[in-house]
């Protein structure tokens, strides 16, 4: 039975990112900062295990998805974050 509360789906966030990559790691920083505000779910992908996954961001990294959209790249600054999740969250 589906109760008139309904449980929302979570958010989900994803970076794609590499090792030694210091934008990577700045980004990363940010989302495990605002992650307690939200709880959302984060998935790290590393785009040096796949060959398509690496074509199509080596030029990009960080870049972060949320729940399938794009939402950031290079940089994540926290406030920009907390709106957009704030958006979904509500």
């Amino acid at each position: 039975m589906n109760s008139s509360k309904e449980k929302k789906k979570r958010i989900r966030v994803e970076i794609f990112s590499k090792d030694d990559c210091s934008l990577c790691d700045k980004a990363k920083a940010v989302l495990l900062d605002v992650q307690p505000e939200f709880d959302f779910e984060l998935q790290e992908i590393d785009i040096t295990q796949n060959p398509t996954t690496f074509e199509r961001f080596k030029e990009e990294i960080p870049v972060i998805f949320i729940n399938g959209r794009k939402a950031f790249k290079y940089h994540v600054q926290p406030e920009a974050l907390r709106k957009k999740l704030r958006r979904l969250h509500t």
